[in-house]
C-alpha cells in the first residue's frame, strides 16, 4: 500500500475545504469517543493580507482570538475549522479583520455548511426537525434562517410592480394580527409588519422604494379602512380592488349569522332541519358532492330564510363574470335592490356595505386581481404556524414568513 504522508493529509482537507495559498491546513485532531474532527488552518506567516473594506494589500497588525466554524460532517464526524485569523492594519481603514475563504463575517458556519443547513430547514416540518438532522442548536437553526433572510431582502433586485396585495393574518391568541405585503404577480411575500392599523400599512409602504411605488397599477385588500387610507397616500395613481374573495365572505358570513338565527328558533320548535347544515350554506355549490345536493334538495330552501339569504349570496358570484362596467353596475343596481328589499338584516347590511365601496368592487373588472396569491400564502403560513406550535416572537413569525415565502435568494 502506498504511503501518506502528513503533508498528502492537509493537502487532501485543503483541496476539499477549497483553500488557495496562502491560506493552509496546519494541523488536524480526531476526537474518536465523541466522533468530532478539527481542522487548524493557518495564513502563511510573511504574506500580506487584504482590507476588507478597499480589498488593498496591507500588512498584518496581529491575530484574532481563536474561532471556530462548523462545517459539512465527514462522514459521520462533525467537523469544525479553527482558525486565528489575521487582522490587516490598513492607511485608510484602520485595523479589520480580514475575510475568510470558507464564511461570512458574523457567522460562525462555513459557507457550505449554511448552504446544506439552508436545504434541510427548507424541507423539514419544524425547526426541531431541522435541529435533530444537524446537529445544532434551536437558536442557531433561528439565526441561519435570520442571516438567510438578511442577505434575501439586501438582494433583493429592484425589480418594478405592478399588482400588490395588503392583507391580515392572525399572529397570537386574541385579535392579534400582522398585516403582509405580497407581489401579487409573482406570488411572494414582500414585508410582514406587527399589527393591523394605519401605522402598520404606513410602515409595509415604507419598505418599498418610490421608483418601485410609482410602477403599481392596483392593489388588491380588504375593505378595511386603515389600509385603504395608508394606500392612498404611499401609491395615490393605483387603483384599489376589492378583492372578490373577501367579498364572498362577508357575505358568506351574512348567511351563516341568518343561518344559526333561524336554526335556533326551529330547534325550540321541534324542528332541526337545519343541525350540522353550516358546510353547504358557506360551500361552493360546484363542489358539492351528490350528497349535499340531496340533502340541500330535501330541506326545502325556499321556505327558509336562510335559503333566501343563500340565493342572494350566490346570485352575486355572476357580478364577477362581467367584463365591461356599464353591465356590471347595471347587475348591481339589480341585485342591491333584490338584496336590501330582502327584509334579511345581515344581507342588508353588507348589500350597503358593498355599495360605499363600489369603486374598488368595480375596479377587478379592469385589473382581475385577487388576494387569491395572499390567501394561498396565508394558507402555506397556517401550516408553518401550526408545526411550529406558535411563535415565540413576531420577529420569528416574519422570519419564517419571508423565509418560506418571500422567494428570496438566500445561500450565502
Amino acid at each position: 500500500m502506498p504511503h501518506t504522508s502528513t503533508k498528502d493529509t492537509y493537502r487532501h482537507y485543503e483541496l476539499l475545504l477549497g483553500l488557495e495559498p496562502p491560506w493552509e491546513v496546519t494541523s488536524i485532531s480526531v476526537d474518536s469517543a465523541n466522533l468530532k474532527l478539527s481542522i487548524n488552518v493557518a495564513r502563511r506567516a510573511g504574506e500580506p493580507v487584504m482590507c476588507p473594506v478597499c480589498n488593498k494589500p496591507c500588512a498584518v497588525q496581529d491575530h484574532r482570538e481563536e474561532r471556530s466554524w462548523r462545517h459539512l460532517d465527514t462522514m459521520q464526524f462533525e467537523t469544525r475549522i479553527i482558525c486565528r485569523v489575521p487582522r490587516s492594519s490598513c492607511p485608510e481603514h484602520g485595523i479589520k479583520t480580514i475575510d475568510t475563504p470558507w464564511a461570512n463575517d458574523r457567522s460562525r458556519f462555513t459557507l457550505l455548511f449554511e448552504r446544506f443547513a439552508i436545504d434541510v430547514i427548507n424541507a423539514s416540518k419544524s425547526v426541531t426537525q431541522a435541529m435533530s438532522i444537524l446537529k445544532i442548536s434551536w437558536e442557531q437553526v433561528w439565526l441561519i434562517k435570520e442571516h438567510a433572510v438578511e442577505r434575501g431582502i439586501a438582494r433583493r433586485a429592484d425589480e418594478p410592480l405592478v399588482h400588490v396585495g395588503i392583507d391580515e393574518k392572525n399572529f397570537g391568541k386574541g385579535h392579534s394580527y400582522v398585516s403582509l405585503l405580497t407581489d401579487v404577480d409573482r406570488g411572494k411575500v414582500l414585508e410582514v409588519v406587527p399589527d393591523r392599523t394605519k401605522e402598520a400599512a404606513d410602515g409595509l409602504w415604507r419598505t418599498v422604494s418610490k421608483e418601485r411605488r410609482s410602477s403599481i397599477k392596483a392593489v388588491a385588500m380588504d375593505m378595511w379602512d386603515a389600509f385603504m387610507t395608508a394606500s392612498k397616500e404611499a401609491v395615490p395613481q393605483a387603483e384599489i380592488v376589492h378583492d372578490k374573495y373577501h367579498v364572498a365572505s362577508y357575505l358568506g358570513r351574512a348567511v351563516d349569522e341568518v343561518r344559526r338565527k333561524e336554526n335556533r328558533i326551529l330547534v325550540q320548535a321541534g324542528n332541526g332541519v337545519l343541525k350540522n347544515t353550516k358546510y353547504l350554506w358557506l360551500a361552493n355549490p360546484d363542489r358539492w358532492s351528490a350528497d349535499d345536493r340531496r340533502s340541500f334538495r330535501s330541506m326545502r330552501v325556499d321556505e327558509l330564510k336562510v335559503g333566501r339569504a343563500w340565493s342572494i349570496k350566490e346570485a352575486f358570484r355572476h357580478f364577477w363574470d362581467y367584463s365591461y362596467n356599464g353591465s356590471a353596475m347595471t347587475f348591481f343596481k339589480n341585485w342591491f335592490f333584490w338584496a336590501t328589499h330582502s327584509k334579511i338584516k345581515p344581507i342588508i347590511a353588507v348589500a350597503r356595505m358593498l355599495k360605499r365601496h363600489l369603486p374598488g368592487i368595480l375596479a377587478y373588472i379592469k385589473h382581475h386581481i385577487t388576494n387569491a396569491v395572499t390567501e394561498g400564502l396565508n394558507s402555506k403560513i397556517q401550516i408553518l404556524k401550526s408545526n411550529a406550535r406558535g411563535f415565540r416572537n413576531f420577529q420569528h413569525y416574519r422570519t419564517a414568513i419571508l423565509f418560506h415565502c418571500g422567494k428570496l435568494s438566500l445561500y450565502p
